[in-house]
This record gives structure tokens, sequence and C-alpha cells, in this order.
């Protein structure tokens, strides 16, 4: 260890004990060395998928339906003040019930728990969602929502650093990243086409949740600690630790701040799409006959089938080489590069082309990064808490991200600004990755 808390490292990327007795990542004498098989990898894709449902369908159709119903002259101000306070109680949520289950001792395990618990708060806050007739009230039932999908996050991606060896992370992680766009495709249709009403569609993402997580209980063991018991402490003690792992692990910290600048650019680049193509591209005019959602779905769908493919096929390179950082600035810089094809060519045959130039640079960093994450952990005793700190750079762009490119919309240059920002935020993410000195 250096003084600044820095791991020392081998060529081959190898690190040591740390000072308060855990161990992190690739050289950890106490990490899982046994492969996962198929049940653990099925379980996790399911709890996934149903995490992610549970997630993006009330974002991406339920609650601007509600709200629009609710008050339909405020209903863009009402969507946002509903969507920024649960993203608010994510960031808080994720870390503390990552460490609090960290802590966690009992004839269950210690994520079981959580990510049970999280399954079935997150279900009674989407099923009260529909009985809800104020603002105030949908935001109060969402932010409970957010409040259980926040511990079952915890609990799944801690699975990974504490079941899965590093020559497998990537490919694993995999399934994590590529269930979110079919989450979204997924909710969407169902939500739209094969359920009416308003409880019904709020059953389906609480459905979701609920299913994924018990097929993932049924499927998978939980890990035993294999390491020093996390130090005990009230909330306030392990908030306090949580952002101190950032302060004294350098790279730790650098892998935040990337997270943080590549989702804050995809944040920003996808918010105002359906704007994009209506009033920049004059979708509906130049396709009579069709609506901007129509064109919003096909450029969805070749973004998704961009991630779904490019993840397995990044993840797989990463985990056979054990290369992390390289994977990720690639991933970045081609992210960066169809952002600013927009930025320079704001039309509809550019759409075409950045959709799934942005799903296959998305796809490859989403998987790779998580893995990356995994292998710089501070510390095996707060695997879950560190996690949870890891997830703020994944929630807090969409809090800041809405009132940044709003701004940028408004101001001259409009879209063309918008997606130069996009692309200069997500490149230098991609670019600051090559100063994590623990992993190749």
């Amino acid at each position: 260890m250096t003084d600044a808390g820095r791991p020392s490292s081998s060529p081959a990327g190898k690190r040591t004990t740390d000072r308060t007795g855990g161990t992190a990542g690739p050289g950890s004498t106490d990490g899982p060395v046994t492969r996962v098989r198929a049940p653990f990898v099925a379980g996790l894709a399911l709890a996934s998928l149903g995490l992610w449902t549970a997630f993006y369908t009330p974002v991406q159709v339920l609650l601007a339906r509600q709200l629009e119903a609710i008050d339909p002259g405020g209903k863009e101000t009402a969507l946002a003040l509903v969507t920024g306070a649960g993203a608010l109680v994510g960031l808080v949520a994720t870390p503390l019930a990552g460490a609090l289950s960290d802590r966690t001792a009992s004839r269950f395990g210690r994520r079981r728990p959580w990510l049970a618990g999280g399954a079935l708060c997150a279900a009674v806050g989407l099923a009260l969602l529909s009985q809800q007739g104020t603002v105030a009230a949908v935001a109060g039932a969402w932010c409970l929502a957010q409040l259980g999908l926040g511990a079952v996050l915890a609990g799944l991606v801690a699975e990974i650093p504490d079941q899965v060896p590093v020559s497998q992370r990537a490919r694993v992680s995999a399934w994590i990243g590529a269930a979110q766009p079919v989450s979204v495709l997924l909710g969407t249709v169902l939500v739209t086409g094969a359920v009416t009403g308003t409880a019904a569609g709020y059953a389906v993402p609480a459905l979701a949740v609920v299913t994924g997580a018990a097929l993932f209980l049924a499927l998978v063991k939980d890990a035993p600690p294999g390491c020093r018991p996390a130090s005990s402490g009230g909330p306030r003690h392990v908030l306090r630790g949580a952002w101190g792992s950032l302060r004294r692990h350098p790279d730790f910290a650098l892998a935040w701040v990337t997270r943080f600048l590549i989702q804050s650019g995809n944040a920003t680049g996808t918010l105002y799409l359906l704007y994009f193509l209506r009033d920049e591209v004059h979708y509906e005019q130049r396709f009579p006959g069709r609506s901007a959602e129509q064109g919003l779905t096909v450029l969805v769908s070749l973004y998704a089938l961009g991630i779904v493919g490019a993840a397995f096929a990044g993840a797989a390179y990463s985990d056979r080489h054990g290369r992390r950082r390289a994977p990720v600035t690639v991933a970045g810089t081609v992210i960066a590069a169809a952002a600013l094809l927009l930025a320079v060519w704001p039309s509809w045959t550019a759409a075409l082309a950045a959709a799934p130039a942005l799903g296959l640079g998305y796809g490859v960093y989403v998987s790779v990064d998580q893995a990356l994450v995994t292998d710089v952990l501070p510390s095996s005793g707060d695997r879950g808490r560190d996690l949870g700190v890891i997830n703020v750079a994944n929630v807090l762009p969409h809090v800041l991200g809405p009132l940044l490119a709003a701004a940028l919309v408004s101001a001259p240059g409009g879209y063309r600004s918008l997606f130069t920002v996009t692309a200069v935020l997500t490149l230098a993410g991609a670019l600051l990755v090559r100063r994590i000195h623990g992993v190749r």
C-alpha cells in the first residue's frame, strides 16, 4: 500500500491486501475461485430483467401517463419532480442497503434478505402508485418503490464480487447490462399493448420485480462471507465510511468519476430524443402518417440490439485477455463519435447510423466497466456498500442531466450543443479510465 491508500499492483494487475484487513481486486486471496454455472447466470439475468422492468417501465410510460391525467398543464414539471425525488432516494438507498447487507448475519445469508425485502417493498410502492391522484402522493409512492429497488440493486451487484471469479466477471456482468434495453422494450410493449388501465399497468413491473427476485433466490445460494466481518455502526457511520472509500482509494475514486462522466453523457444525450425527432429532424413532416414515437421505437430497437450484441462480445474479450481499461476507452470513444455525428449532422439518416453505434459502445461499456469496478473495490468486507457508492454515479446523472439538457436545448445551438456536450463528457470519461492503475 502507498501512503495514499492505493493498493500495490504487479504487472499482471494483481493486488494485495488492503490496510483494513480485507482484500480487493484480481489478486484477492479470499475472492471466489470456482466458476459460476448456468443457474447463477440465469438467476442473475432474470432478476436483472425484473429489476430494470420495474424501474424503466414507470419512467418511460406509466408515470408520464398518470401525471398527464392529474395535471395536464404542468405534466413536464410534475414528471421532473417525481422522478427527481425518486432519484434522490436512490442516491441514499443503494449504498445504505449495500452496507447493511455487508453487516447482515442471518441463516438466510447476507444478500438474500435484502433482495427479497427490497422486491416486496418495490412491489408495494408500485401497487400504491396506481391508487394516487395527486402529484405529491405519486411522488411518495414512487420514492417507496425506489427504496425497494435500491435494495434489490445493492444485493444483485454485490453477488458478482461475492461469487464470480475475476476471469468471469465481465461476461456475467454483461447479463445485467443486456437486461436493461430488453426490459425497456418488454415493459413498454406490455403496458401499451397487452394491458389497459393504470392498475394493470403498474401490476406488470410489480410482478416482474417480485418474480425475478424469487427466481434468483430459488436458483442461487448466498455466498459465505469469505472475509473479515464488516465493521459495525449506524447509518451515519456507514455513509461516512462509504464516502471515505473515495478519498482513501484513488483507483476507486477514478472509477466513480469515469462512470459519472460517461453516464452523464448517456443521460444528457438520450433524454430528449423524442423531441429531437419531432422538432429538429421534423420526422412527422418527413414521413406523413407516422408519429415521432414510432421513429423513437425504431431507434430504441437499434440501440437495444447494439447493446445486447456488444455486451457479450466485449465481455468475452475482456475476460479472456484480462483487460478492462482498453475496452472501456474504446467503448466511450465510440459513444462520443456517435453523439458527435448527431451534433454535426442532425438528421434521420444520422440518427439511424448513430443509434446502433451508441448501443455497441454502451454495450461494451456497461459490461466491462462493471467488472472493472469490482476489481478495484477497496475492501472485500464492504463490497455491498462500495458498490452502492458506485451506483450513485449511475443515479446522479439522471438528477442533473435533465437540468443540463434543458439548458443546452434552450441555448443557441440547441441540439447541436446538446450532442456536442454529450460527446465531450463521454470522451472525458473514456480517457480518464486510463489513469486507473490497479487493473490492466
